[in-house]
């Protein structure tokens, strides 16, 4: 990195005005996090064609790719945050070797997951929620997915490391390309070949490769850290920042694919229907939520640089920000989705009444509160770019594990259905009263 490049960015992260800021970073954020959301959301489209046990299938595989990204995520936040600070306090040594050590880690983790997944494919499958019909179709598509895990955790751990330097651009050049190129497979691979939910999967493994391959040259551009083997550091003082960053990404991803699994297994004993119904919600979800996520990730950059620079006041001023627009979007989205529920669950499978009955209701329920998860995730990414693990990581750990988890069992055994369906925005509605003495705790330990 060239010292007046990185002058530069430096001016530009502690003095251009933090919503002007937040914005010119969010918005290539924004854009990655909502084309992957489609892409996922491609293979739920074009898979539903294929009948409800092909649908359900896919997702039954959505924990198993939860964990997967949990991985990048955890390698990518815990050393992106570390490299963002490092970088604000004018560090470049060891940014470069936290920035190799991510890298490396990420891509041999991701290898482990490949060899041991195949090894116990079915019974991967099984503990995940198939049922016998649905178990054909999570095996095709899990074997190839597997394949790609590799450079699936470390896609996103570049992504995050170009992210945390302030380069979110070359971060959406790489991801944005991948999640295109996706969806122009999945009809080609599903149809045109005659591959069905194993072709969807096949399309996701080269689309995640060619975007594995942009977020790397991403990294040689002008600015960035470059990542170099030899600059390859596994100390314990590394992957001690790499735990502090990383772990509440790890936990809420891991939980997430927790609570996932659980659904699938409690909702299977109501049919392949209810697998469907709610794989889809979670999909709907998670692409409104994608872009709250990108917001957030447009922040922490801004708030890495800052809170390394001892410019508290930014940081501050950045977190309201973020959480006003947060909360401001998502009502709108809760609007749209609450009214055009039974024609969004429609879009996937038009012709399956108990899939759309069951998915309609748990959509809206879902909506209901989410407006309160744009302040949990700005608090969550503020914590843990500071390095704050301890709220980070109980923060993460609320909403899935502490609330969700123990929700579900309870009400599933008194409710039914309909308890799988309440638990979710219960848990967001307890997530939400934890967070709030956490961040009261945090604002005033930073002094202006």
């Amino acid at each position: 990195m060239q010292n007046n490049e990185f002058d530069e960015k430096y001016d530009m992260m502690t003095t251009v005005p933090v919503n002007k800021l937040v914005l010119r970073l969010a918005v290539p954020s924004i854009m990655i996090m909502l084309i992957s959301a489609l892409y996922n959301m491609a293979d739920t489209f074009f898979v539903g064609s294929l009948g409800t046990s092909a649908t359900a299938g896919v997702g039954v595989a959505f924990p198993l790719m939860a964990i997967i990204q949990g991985v990048g995520f955890f390698f990518g936040h815990g050393s992106g945050n570390y490299v963002s600070r490092q970088l604000g306090a004018l560090k470049f040594d060891n940014a470069s070797k936290m920035a190799a050590t991510g890298f490396i880690s990420s891509l041999a983790l991701g290898a482990a997951i490949t060899c041991l997944g195949l090894a116990y494919l079915d019974e991967i499958a099984i503990f995940l929620g198939a049922t016998p019909t649905i178990l054909p179709h999570a095996n095709d598509y899990l074997f190839y997915v597997l394949l790609a895990a590799p450079w699936m955790t470390t896609s996103l751990m570049l992504n995050n490391l170009l992210r945390f330097q302030g380069s979110a651009f070359y971060g959406m050049i790489g991801m944005t390309s991948g999640a295109i190129l996706n969806i122009i497979l999945d009809p080609i691979f599903i149809y045109l070949l005659h591959m069905g939910v194993g072709g969807a999967a096949i399309a996701t493994m080269i689309s995640q490769f060619v975007g594995f391959c942009l977020l790397l040259a991403g990294c040689r551009k002008e600015g960035n850290i470059r990542v170099r083997p030899r600059d390859f550091t596994p100390s314990f003082a590394l992957y001690k920042e790499i735990l502090r960053g990383g772990v509440p990404s790890l936990l809420r991803q891991s939980l997430s694919s927790v609570a996932a699994i659980c659904v699938n297994r409690l909702a299977g004993n109501y049919g392949d229907a209810a697998i469907a119904a709610m794989s889809i919600v979670t999909r709907i979800v998670m692409f409104t939520n994608s872009a709250i996520l990108g917001l957030g990730q447009g922040f922490q950059p801004v708030c890495g640089f800052n809170y390394g620079a001892k410019l508290y006041g930014r940081v501050k001023s950045a977190f309201w920000f973020c959480v006003k627009s947060a909360v401001a979007g998502l009502l709108v989205t809760t609007t749209v989705a609450w009214i055009y529920a039974p024609d969004i669950i429609g879009i996937f499978r038009g012709d399956d009444a108990d899939v759309i009955r069951i998915g309609t209701l748990a959509l809206r329920l879902q909506f209901a509160t989410s407006p309160l998860m744009g302040w949990v995730v700005m608090n969550n990414m503020m914590f843990q770019t500071m390095g704050k693990s301890i709220s980070a990581s109980t923060l993460a750990l609320a909403r899935q594990g502490l609330f969700l988890l123990p929700t579900l069992f309870v009400l599933a055994h008194a409710l039914g259905l309909l308890g799988i369906q309440i638990s979710p925005p219960i848990a967001d509605i307890a997530t939400f009263a934890l967070s709030i003495p956490l961040n009261i705790h945090i604002m005033r330990s930073m002094k202006s």
